[in-house]
């Protein structure tokens, strides 16, 4: 399930690391959860409709982003919590909120990042970050994913996942979160395997790191 959020436009621009600041008011916003300390089974996209200044992002006519969860009950705990506390993040506040249904997957298998996906493996003493183009990309966004079915009591022995590698738009991002630079895919994805399954990756995201802001995928 995946609710979209409307946000008044701020009069400034935004900072462009504010991602941390996004994730504690979807924090303050659920409260106490079981999901805390959990492999996440959520997932929300980056702030849309804002242009790139030299002091940060504009948003003129206003913000918009979505988040979306395998459980219900989490959609139902976040919007509880924006109608108890609207307010985000430098001065922004929560306008509107709209419900959207599950949709039909069956028949899709192009998928597009709402937020970057982010991968990474431990190697050694070192993390590494893995991009869009590394033969392994598919292979561990598979991984991760089968991880989260797991949790959620999924299985799939037809699902496959990998990067769209002719995308145009196809690139990596460096996106600094509280001061720890994580380079991030910006690529779509093609995904095969039971409806379930896809709709699971459509709400809970790919990769690393979903509960944080990454993987998020419309």
């Amino acid at each position: 399930m995946r609710i979209h959020l409307s946000i008044t436009a701020p009069k400034n621009p935004l900072p462009f690391n504010h991602q941390h600041l996004l994730v504690g008011t979807i924090h303050k916003w659920l409260g106490w959860n079981e999901e805390h300390g959990k492999v996440s089974l959520f997932s929300f996209s980056r702030f849309e409709g804002g242009k790139v200044t030299k002091s940060g992002l504009l948003f003129e006519n206003g913000i918009s982003f979505f988040f979306s969860s395998h459980y219900p009950e989490l959609i139902q705990k976040l919007i509880s919590g924006v109608q108890t506390d609207r307010t985000m993040f430098n001065g922004l506040e929560v306008s509107e909120i709209v419900m959207q249904e599950d949709p039909d997957l069956s028949a899709r298998e192009l998928f597009f990042p709402g937020s970057p996906v982010f991968i990474k493996r431990k190697n050694g003493e070192k993390i590494d970050h893995i991009l869009y183009n590394d033969p392994r990309a598919g292979s561990y966004l598979k991984e991760t994913l089968l991880t989260k079915m797991e949790q959620a009591g999924l299985k799939d022995d037809t699902m496959e996942i990998n990067f769209d590698t002719g995308y145009r738009k196809a690139g990596s991002k460096m996106v600094n979160y509280n001061g720890i630079h994580n380079r991030a895919n910006w690529c779509s994805v093609i995904m095969k395997g039971k409806p379930e399954t896809k709709l699971f990756a459509w709400n809970v995201g790919l990769g690393n790191s979903t509960g944080i802001g990454f993987g998020a995928i419309r």
